[in-house]
């Protein structure tokens, strides 16, 4: 039973008592009144109500009437027919979202939510249980940044892929969203770039304890700090900190997002047609993170930004793998089951035995570095090996600006925005000195 009509009940017997009181003499008019709470002149009103329809005069006639603000019924038709056709399965919020923005829906969204309950489309929230105090964010941007992914069938038609998000801890904005097989050091990199050539360096780095994150000697236990991994070499080369997180909770500003993301984005992937990760990955950098932050980033306690802004060079060659390898009398260097080619190069006649570094970069470029000499970098689709190595010469222009070092070295500042995971392993031609 409704509200509105257990108070009707009760009214209707304090009526029939006041009635009967003023029926046996015991009260006046004006006493009834009173009594009521209603003046002498509605008393009279409703004395004549009863006197015509009985008990039924007494009723509030404003019930079961329909309200002039409601929803039409031809709208509400429609609401149900996009729920049920186009919309199954979203939530009530996301589905009001897109009612107001693409079906023009001018009414509440309480409404929507009261409609759809009633109908049995959607379920009644479970009540909170008392939970945790949440850690008060990081007054401004550029402080402390979280990495994190979460496995979850992200594509109608695929199993289970990981979504790496970078986001910001004072605005929850997503800086970086990727989707992967399986997200690993690579993985990392690609959003670190992301973030890093549009907003610049940052304070802190928040990730879970994964293997590509931190060494941990025992399952469960505290990272080894002094045993780096790929990531956690290249933030301490860059001054970024890194902090692990030791438990769910501790990640529950990333947690809270993955929910949101899982509930909100397989159903726009679907609405949108998207059937691959190449094309989820355009989506997601041209189209949702735009939205999604719009919706859903806060504003931080503090004006200002704690980013630094870089350039290319100071990051493009420390935000990829780096292996050391001995080079072997043919000065080939042995590397993922192929051998490098070295050049001859002006600065020494060979580099036979010499201990060098080969980089593989997120977008599937490989270099060989000697000290903070670049020998010779390859670009993807390039072949590796020369036969017959020609003359040293500067690197050909590549599509993007290049810069110099002092010792000459060709240094990328830009580097083209990463949409596909996938790693093309073929590279080659000649790197400037």
């Amino acid at each position: 039973m409704r509200r509105t009509e257990q108070l009707q009940g009760l009214r209707m017997l304090k009526l029939r008592d006041v009635l009967s009181q003023w029926q046996e003499g015991a009260l006046s008019q004006l006493e009834a009144a009173e009594v009521l709470g209603m003046s002498e002149r509605t008393f009279r009103r409703y004395l004549q109500r009863f006197e015509s329809d009985g008990e039924d005069g007494l009723r509030d006639r404003r019930l079961n009437r329909r309200s002039g603000r409601a929803v039409p019924e031809e709208a509400a038709f429609e609401v149900e027919r996009l729920y049920r056709e186009r919309y199954v399965g979203f939530t009530a919020k996301h589905f009001h979202e897109h009612l107001q923005r693409d079906h023009k829906f001018r009414w509440g969204y309480t409404w929507t939510k009261t409609f759809l309950q009633d109908l049995g489309l959607i379920k009644k929230a479970k009540v909170r249980g008392a939970h945790r105090r949440k850690r008060p964010r990081r007054p401004m941007t550029g402080m402390l940044v979280h990495q994190d992914a979460s496995p979850h069938p992200w594509l109608e038609g695929h199993g289970p892929l990981d979504l790496v998000v970078t986001m910001d801890d004072a605005t929850s904005e997503i800086y970086s969203a990727i989707l992967v097989e399986e997200e690993g050091t690579l993985s990392s990199f690609m959003g670190l770039i992301e973030t890093i050539a549009a907003q610049g360096l940052f304070c802190s780095l928040y990730t879970d304890r994964g293997s590509h994150y931190f060494h941990t000697p025992e399952a469960g236990g505290e990272v080894a700090k002094d045993t780096l991994t790929q990531v956690g070499r290249a933030l301490a080369q860059l001054g970024i900190e890194h902090i692990p997180a030791y438990s769910p909770q501790a990640r529950g500003r990333s947690e809270r997002l993955f929910r949101t993301l899982q509930d909100r984005l397989p159903k726009e992937l679907k609405l949108a047609g998207i059937a691959s990760i190449e094309a989820a990955n355009r989506f997601l950098a041209t189209t949702y993170i735009a939205s999604h932050n719009a919706r859903f980033a806060v504003k931080p306690a503090e004006t200002g930004s704690a980013f630094v802004p870089v350039q290319e060079a100071q990051w493009r060659d420390v935000l990829c793998l780096q292996e050391e390898r001995t080079v072997a009398p043919d000065n080939t260097v042995a590397w993922n089951g192929k051998r490098l080619q070295i050049p001859p190069h002006p600065a020494r006649a060979h580099f036979v035995r010499a201990k060098v570094r080969v980089h593989h970069y997120p977008d599937g470029e490989l270099a060989i570095f000697h000290g903070p000499r670049c020998l010779i970098r390859w670009r993807p689709g390039e072949d590796h090996h020369e036969a017959h190595p020609k003359p040293h010469s500067p690197c050909e222009p590549v599509a993007r600006e290049t810069t110099a070092d002092a010792s000459g070295d060709d240094l990328s500042t830009v580097i083209p925005t990463i949409h596909s995971p996938k790693i093309n392993h073929q590279p080659v031609n000649s790197c400037a000195t």
